[in-house]
């Protein structure tokens, strides 16, 4: 059942704000921004630091970056110091790949997968007196994150003195963080905020506390209440400003600033940023005004679904998944480059950006009318287009090769995986349509045609024509989505074959939107492209994989993608069917990815299986758990502590079983019509199909 009134927004997120009452080191709060976010313990700092070494609490931002010197003698190495991978592919053409690490290359290797790594930009906790505060002197504790605001309401006790504090990050074009801490003990100079900045490191915390004299935290300009600071880590740098309203800055050591209250009440506010003029402060209260307001317009301009006058025990938890998600995506996953896998929580291989990952955290953007925050990373591919040409160069293909694992300079990252897969290649297509869908004028077209053009070049020259069974291949030596095959094995893997037509024909629509020529060999690889193998009545990873449900029945069962997010005309559903049923019976489910779960839910729904789809969004699993925090929890991957594609990938299922897709008969085709489900949604579009759209302006 659908409902019609118009719902009540502030009231339904209101509902799933996240509540602590102790101390839960797997799932601290954040609040951000996009582009800046600050992690905190029950404190609303990071005062009880040491206690989180599951998910460290960092303070993180899409522009921190460093590079730590290979020696002193010699600041970096490129691609061009390491010694490559070489294959031979089936056209004879040959290929060199920052693949394996080589005897006597090890040092480069490493190097450059470590550097540049993401940056823990500042520390900020309280201190009693003279000593650090442990979690046996916490009692009393009440935390809310109130979503709709974007703030953090913390209450507690230190040695039994009442606190109160409010965290915010501005969320109006500013990268600033703001504290509000009310208490008694402030007047009697017991409680102080501390800033401590750290050396980089490329390990999950971001920060490395030992090498003080690696970096200098130099004082430019200073007040009582105010100071600004010059970062410096070898060759990187930023500015920090602080302002503290009724409070008195003073720099302890090398690297730390110390700040007492003149009365029962502290405020301070962090600007942070690459620009002398980013760090100038505003007051903490005009941050926490700017956070409700960009709160507000999050909430109340986009999609939402409510589920909670459902009679199925389930509706309440996929609400809360739902909820939590849109807002962790936001102050995630949607700044100005393409996201890491953790976001801006903490490092996850060395905090750089997995671009196959793109889809995941970001397509559903534009379904749920939140496309303008999709501007923000589509701005990263426009300008970092050459080095995508260069890297198809670097092996003779013409157009843009977008990489695996980059850090903002965009270059490929070496790894015994990475730089052989090719699935990324069609996202930036897809979700440009997608985006194009819901703006509909000529100047996105012009604005993005490169991007296109270049991708879908690359993509054409990647294939090669095999003249005995007359069809264009994906062949070796290539790395499918479900990364267990060995890269010389591999042959039209499902997936990746469907998705190249599927967004060559996008790429055509697009040629003739604008009025240009179409490019004929898309159109002939689209038309010619291999076929999906089967054997026995279901689909198989690949062709030379005929145990794909006996010894590779683990990792991304990807052939269900090739349905679930492509609105392929050539899947048999009959075989499709078959498929998704004998994953289910066989596949090693702690193997899965987050994500996995929401695509395996995508194809569900277009079997028309609604019930189904439920079971598998929501099925138990160790990489399908869905934290207090909202966050996505990868259970056994000390180095994933959370995993934000598991909750864009929610996002973009709930999508699709709500608004349905194109074609679609049925109104919130996700959900069983069997009395239990009261469905209500608002701004959500169906998932584009194969029929191309025209032009408004």
């Amino acid at each position: 059942m659908v409902a019609e009134h118009k719902i009540d927004r502030q009231k339904l997120i209101s509902g799933h704000n996240p509540v602590l009452t102790e101390i839960a080191t797997d799932s601290p709060l954040t609040v951000g921004n996009g582009e800046l976010a600050f992690t905190a313990d029950i404190t609303g700092m990071q005062t009880l630091y040491e206690e989180y070494q599951e998910l460290p609490l960092c303070t993180m931002s899409q522009w921190g970056w460093h590079t730590k010197p290979v020696s002193r003698e010699k600041y970096n190495y490129t691609l061009d110091d390491l010694v490559m991978t070489e294959y031979v592919n089936r056209e004879g053409r040959l290929l060199k790949y920052p693949q394996d690490k080589k005897v006597g290359n090890e040092d480069v290797y490493n190097w450059l997968r470590e550097n540049p790594h993401r940056l823990n930009l500042v520390r900020v906790r309280l201190q009693w007196e003279e000593e650090s505060i442990s979690a046996e002197d916490i009692t009393g504790v009440r935390q809310e994150l109130v979503l709709y605001e974007g703030i953090l309401y913390s209450e507690f006790q230190i040695r039994n003195n009442a606190c109160r504090v409010r965290t915010a990050c501005h969320n109006e074009g500013r990268d600033i963080l703001a504290f509000s801490l009310e208490s008694e003990a402030l007047k009697e100079k017991k409680i102080s905020i501390v800033l401590d900045f750290p050396y980089g490191a490329s390990d999950i915390t971001a920060s490395d506390w030992t090498q003080n004299d690696r970096h200098r935290t130099t004082i430019l300009q200073t007040s009582d209440e105010k100071m600004l600071l010059w970062r410096q880590l070898d060759r990187d740098e930023y500015y920090a400003g602080i302002y503290a309203q009724g409070g008195k800055i003073r720099k302890e050591g090398s690297h730390t600033l110390r700040i007492f209250a003149n009365g029962e009440k502290l405020d301070i506010s962090i600007a942070l940023g690459k620009q002398k003029e980013q760090a100038e402060c505003l007051s903490a209260q005009e941050v926490m005004n700017a956070s409700k307001r960009g709160g507000r317009r999050f909430w109340e301009r986009g999609g939402i679904i409510q589920l909670n006058k459902s009679a199925d025990p389930r509706a309440r938890e996929l609400e809360r998944r739902i909820i939590l998600s849109q807002y962790l995506m936001a102050i995630n996953s949607s700044g100005s480059t393409p996201p890491q896998e953790t976001g801006l929580t903490c490092n996850s291989w060395y905090g750089k950006m997995h671009l196959e990952m793109y889809l995941w955290h970001c397509a559903w953007l534009p379904l749920w009318h939140q496309e303008e925050l999709l501007d923000r990373s589509l701005a990263w591919y426009r300008e970092h287009l050459q080095q995508a040409r260069e890297n198809a160069a670097r092996n003779g293909y013409k157009g843009a090769r977008w990489p695996k694992m980059i850090a903002t300079e965009g270059v490929d990252c070496p790894s015994n995986i990475a730089p052989l897969l090719v699935w990324q290649q069609p996202h930036i297509i897809y979700m440009l349509e997608m985006a194009y869908r819901r703006k509909r004028n000529r100047r996105f077209l012009e604005e993005n045609w490169e991007l296109v053009k270049e991708t879908a070049d690359f993509m054409v020259d990647f294939v090669g024509w095999d003249p005995v069974k007359k069809v264009y291949s994906i062949c070796a030596p290539v790395i499918p989505v479900q990364e267990c095959h060995k890269a010389m094995d591999v042959c039209n893997p499902a997936f990746e074959v469907e998705y190249f037509r599927d967004t060559l024909r996008i790429a055509g629509w697009w040629a003739e939107r604008l009025g240009r020529e179409k490019e004929e060999l898309w159109e002939q690889v689209a038309e010619h492209i291999a076929k999906l193998a089967e054997k026995d009545g279901v689909y198989l990873a690949h062709e030379n994989c005929p145990t794909t449900f006996t010894e590779y029945n683990r990792d991304h069962p990807s052939m269900l993608g090739a349905f679930g997010l492509i609105d392929s005309d050539r899947i048999d559903r009959t075989v499709m069917d078959n498929t998704l049923q004998l994953v289910e019976e066989c596949w090693k489910y702690p193997t899965l990815w987050g994500w996995d779960f929401a695509m395996m839910a995508m194809t569900a729904v277009r079997l028309e299986k609604p019930e189904k789809a439920i079971e598998l969004l929501l099925k138990e699993s160790p990489k399908n758990c869905y934290v207090i925090s909202g966050n996505n929890r990868q259970v056994g991957r000390k180095d994933l502590p959370l995993y934000l594609p598991g909750n864009g990938s929610l996002l973009l299922a709930a999508a699709i079983m709500t608004a349905g897709y194109e074609g679609c008969c049925r109104r919130t085709p996700g959900f069983p019509d069997d009395g239990q489900w009261i469905v209500e949604f608002e701004n959500i579009d169906p998932l584009p199909g194969t029929s191309p759209v025209s032009p408004i302006d």
